[in-house]
């Protein structure tokens, strides 16, 4: 195929695959998933978008030898995000470097970004600006950690000033939106309460959880 196609390229990967496939076929073996990844963004998209035109079997997507954390992140929602947006691939993997559990989090969070998966928290927060008075990012981190381990569909923002933060934020279930030494608790865009800085992770966390409770 590399001779035949003169190297490795969207067509010789492509039908190497198919060969294999026809192979499986010829012994009427059927359940088939078809893989063709590739360290190329580029080349990882114009091959699946190719065999999906060809063949019927489902396909898993991948950016091989994505390296290490944000660089994998950045080639495999690029990647894996435009084939799923146009209905392509069935199963993904995110390839990284690293902790495969960090792997397991990027995919599930592509997925719900594009609206395919609808289970668990959606963390939104603003990139912070000359209001912003608190380390909102270390904020962020205490916040998305405790909330991962609350198996809720809800989508909950935190915002680095209390100007723009509820407004910006309405569509959330939650939110916080934080000043110097306190933080205003926020329901669909409509101020709660007011919290001290400390307390700020902790108020949210007790407000889903009573919210949670009474419902239930």
């Amino acid at each position: 195929m590399i001779e035949k196609y003169h190297g490795v390229n969207v067509d010789s990967l492509v039908y190497s695959a198919l060969e294999e496939v026809k192979v499986l076929e010829d012994l009427d073996f059927y359940d088939i998933v078809i893989s063709i990844k590739s360290s190329d963004v580029n080349t990882m998209i114009d091959v699946n978008r190719k065999i999906s035109s060809l063949c019927d079997y489902p396909l898993h997507l991948g950016v091989t030898e994505a390296g290490p954390l944000y660089q994998a992140l950045v080639k495999s929602s690029i990647g894996m995000g435009s084939l799923l947006k146009d209905g392509i691939g069935d199963t993904i993997r995110v390839s990284i470097t690293g902790d495969p559990v960090q792997e397991v989090k990027a995919g599930k969070t592509i997925l719900k970004s594009l609206g395919l998966r609808r289970d668990g928290i959606d963390l939104v927060s603003c990139p912070t600006c000359s209001r912003t008075s608190v380390n909102l990012d270390e904020i962020v981190n205490e916040a998305s950690d405790r909330l991962d381990e609350l198996n809720l569909n809800l989508k909950v923002a935190i915002m680095g000033c209390p100007v723009n933060g509820p407004g910006e934020a309405k569509e959330a279930d939650y939110g916080i939106a934080c000043a110097k030494g306190y933080g205003f608790l926020f329901k669909k865009g409509i101020t709660i309460k007011k919290v001290k800085q400390e307390e700020i992770v902790d108020s949210l966390i007790e407000e889903i959880l009573k919210d949670e409770k009474n419902e239930n």
